[in-house]
């Protein structure tokens, strides 16, 4: 028993990191359902099937009911949803509900979120991909008993057999002989060791059924080969994963855009964590079928280092990846950045992260990064401390250097901005949005399956793609997270103006 929760254990903390958003499974998300503003907090279960808890908030009163139904994005899992199952509303915030509903497998499910008050009827669709991220442990009392059981019936056996021997032929109230007696004895302990025996195969086979299983059902994502070529360019090859293959249906493998994109990669320099790279490979060879595995880039301008490598993909069931992979670069003379390519050289991680840095001031406002063309970005992050499994709204402003709103801010990729989230041991990496920590084509794709509109849901980043990329829009950005566990983070907010990409750095200390 014992090397069987060992291994799973193992087998955990082996595939724990490599959850899609590294180490940050829960779904947070902000958007309209009609005319209700409402955020939603949903808390995958660690193992499929699994309950998953479910929080939403109004920010509007008067919804008087909120009831929720999951079903898949796509496939024939998405025709046929069951009944709805309601929430309770809280005693003491009647704009806060909360329930548990079932996931039954793992896949790219959608949840619809159906309210009812006063100002009418609304509903929106939230994506939620699910998977076994580990084994549940057996219950402490329950394993006690069973072993107790196991022992008593080990002794049972030993006991029948030995007495069977030594007294099986003896007459009623007949006394045993000395050497009856030895061959009861010579019997108990060839039972012992056989029931010992096949106890211990018994075992061994319970372990490979047990880790073979295991591997099946616990997420991975596909394994990523970077190589640095001559000339600078990066070459990514994504493995093939057979936890995706084997679930054609609800995940499947074919790659598709998420907000004009293929992937998304990120180099951040370790340990000091200085430098920053969100840059977009291409399929390599040029224009493939979708479903290929090689991307390649031309790197820009990168000082030497070794580097960690988050590489963000989105699957056309709504499934997002995040595959991890490390390599060391030399000093790369590089391209100049194009497009939607971005970097940012900033002051190395501090031991703690309530220290201000050379780049960063704290005023009783917030935290203040001063960005590369001399403007400033604030965190209003308030005087209350950060907690884990919260959800928490970060909220950042764009102003010039006399403290000025700037008035050329303009979407991002069709968005207010992007924020990437990294703890200092790197267990956890999360790629958020406006809208929260979804996938913006997961997103698209709940929307039109559930037949709403994909620009009828008030949602930032779905109005952001509707603007013209230069139309001026408000600096400020707010992004819906909830930090999965303690710890120090770093997180670099990403925006853009006058025709230039600015990222800003933070460091935070999340408690428990």
């Amino acid at each position: 028993m014992r090397r069987f929760v060992a291994a799973l254990a193992a087998i955990f903390f082996a595939l724990a990191p490599c959850w899609a958003h590294v180490g940050s499974p829960d779904v947070y998300f902000q958007g309209a359902a009609g005319p209700y503003h409402l955020t939603v907090t949903v808390r995958t279960p660690a193992m499929i099937p699994g309950l998953a808890d479910v929080e939403i908030r109004s920010t509007e009163p008067g919804v008087t009911g909120i009831s929720v139904v999951p079903l898949y994005i796509v496939g024939p899992g998405s025709k046929y949803p069951p009944p709805p199952d309601p929430l309770l509303p809280s005693k003491d915030d009647p704009q806060y509900f909360s329930g548990k509903i079932w996931l039954m497998g793992s896949g790219s499910w959608q949840i619809r979120v159906q309210v009812t008050g006063s100002q009418g009827a609304g509903e929106i669709a939230v994506p939620v991909p699910a998977a076994a991220r580990n084994t549940l442990p057996m219950q402490k009392s329950l394993g006690v008993l069973l072993f107790a059981l196991m022992a008593l019936l080990v002794c049972a056996i030993i006991s029948i057999l030995g007495a069977a021997r030594r007294e099986g032929t003896l007459e009623p109230g007949q006394t045993p002989e000395p050497n009856q007696k030895r061959r009861g004895r010579f019997v108990m302990l060839g039972t012992t060791v056989v029931v010992l025996a096949i106890l211990f195969l018994g075992n061994m086979w319970w372990n490979s059924e047990a880790l073979a299983k295991a591997v099946q059902m616990i997420y991975k994502p596909p394994s990523l080969n970077v190589s640095l070529e001559p000339g600078g360019k990066l070459l990514l090859r994504m493995d093939d994963s057979s936890w995706h293959t084997n679930r054609p249906d609800t995940v499947a493998t074919k790659l598709i855009p998420d907000h004009g994109h293929l992937m998304h990669l990120f180099l951040i320099r370790t340990p000091q964590m200085d430098r920053f790279y969100h840059l977009h490979p291409e399929l390599s060879g040029g224009l493939q079928p979708m479903n290929t595995n090689a991307f390649s880039i031309d790197l820009p301008q990168i000082r030497a280092g070794h580097y960690q490598v988050f590489a963000d993909i989105v699957r056309e069931s709504g499934f997002p990846d995040t595959m991890v992979a490390e390599i060391d670069l030399p000093d790369i003379p590089g391209v100049p950045l194009t497009g939607d390519n971005s970097e940012v050289a900033t002051h190395p991680i501090p031991n703690d992260a309530s220290l201000s840095s050379s780049n960063t001031d704290v005023t009783e406002k917030g935290d203040i990064y001063t960005l590369s063309d001399g403007y400033r970005m604030v965190w209003e992050r308030g005087p209350i401390p950060l907690s884990a499994n919260h959800f928490l709204w970060l909220r950042f402003r764009v102003e010039d250097p006399q403290g000025k709103p700037p008035t050329d801010v303009e979407p991002y990729m069709g968005m207010a901005g992007h924020a990437e989230i990294v703890r200092s041991d790197l267990s956890v990496f999360a790629h958020v949005h406006p809208d929260g920590s979804v996938a913006m084509a997961a997103l698209e794709l709940a929307q039109k399956n559930s037949g709403l509109p994909a620009d009828s849901s008030g949602n930032p980043s779905m109005m952001m793609a509707m603007q013209k990329p230069t139309e001026s829009i408000s600096p400020e950005v707010s992004f819906p997270y909830g930090f999965p566990k303690p710890g120090e983070y770093r997180i670099f907010v990403q925006i853009k103006r006058a025709g230039h990409i600015e990222t800003g750095v933070f460091d935070t200390q999340v408690t428990p």
